[in-house]
């Protein structure tokens, strides 16, 4: 197993990409702390991982809450004496322009996509450090590196995130503690089916973000797990500030 008795912190686990890399890590020999704001839908996934034989455990919270942070991170040493792995992959997205964009769809965005990754990223690395190892795992997303139009507060949230990568990164060379990003392109999690159906022309939309690939089709929840284990697991220590991209050509074009 290539994440073998590794204690991994998922946030926003309940859903999309959050939940599959919750399910695939514990395949994985993980022991799994998934995070979300809604613990029956925590639950729900901790079910689904019941019935397969996997265990994950839930703790909800709100990553864009200083204290909700600090509680997690501690129920985690408490149970399990150390956090080897953090996959910052909590967000939200909303569609508007930069002019459309209301004050609180822009302050909810940069609480929860860049202060939840700071928060969370603060809270474990004194931890890690203590160890001389651990890995930090951003979710960044291609639109972190390329912009698209009428997703004003998004994009300017995962550029931040890409730079806080970056800039973490260089921080903890040498340490033992690695930290990158995923970046994935679009795949129809059901935060982006939401974004999708709520567009003026959802055919229209979603026919945009479609030609955005070169490889055809949309990605999936899967091959972005299988990506982020690859950033989870021992043995790539030189290789951190790296911005993965799992895109389907898009960050190519």
């Amino acid at each position: 197993m290539r994440l073998d008795d590794k204690v991994v912190i998922i946030t926003g686990g309940s859903k999309g990409l959050g939940r599959e890399t919750a399910l695939l890590f514990a395949k994985e020999g993980a022991q799994v702390v998934i995070n979300g704001r809604n613990q029956d839908a925590l639950d729900a996934v901790v079910e689904e991982a019941r019935a397969d034989g996997l265990t994950l455990t839930p703790i909800a919270g709100d990553v864009s809450r200083e204290q909700d942070c600090a509680d997690m991170v501690a129920q985690v040493l408490d149970r399990f004496g150390r956090v080897d792995v953090l996959f910052n992959n909590a967000g939200v997205l909303f569609a508007a322009t930069t002019w459309e964009t209301s004050t609180e769809v822009w302050d909810t965005t940069m609480a929860v996509n860049v202060r939840g990754t700071w928060l969370m990223s603060r809270e474990v690395v004194p931890r890690m450090l203590e160890r001389g190892r651990g890995a930090i795992i951003n979710n960044c997303s291609v639109l972190g590196l390329k912009a698209c139009p009428g997703a004003a507060a998004y994009n300017t949230s995962k550029g931040a995130i890409a730079q806080m990568t970056r800039s973490l990164a260089l921080e903890l060379a040498g340490t033992g503690v690695r930290v990158n990003a995923i970046c994935p392109g679009t795949i129809v999690t059901p935060m982006v089916a939401d974004v999708f159906a709520g567009a003026d022309d959802p055919a229209a939309a979603e026919a945009f973000f479609l030609a955005q690939h070169p490889i055809g089709r949309f990605g999936t929840e899967p091959e972005i797990a299988k990506a982020c284990v690859v950033l989870a697991e021992d043995g790539l220590d030189f290789m951190t500030g790296s911005m993965l991209s799992v895109d389907g050509g898009w960050i190519a074009r």
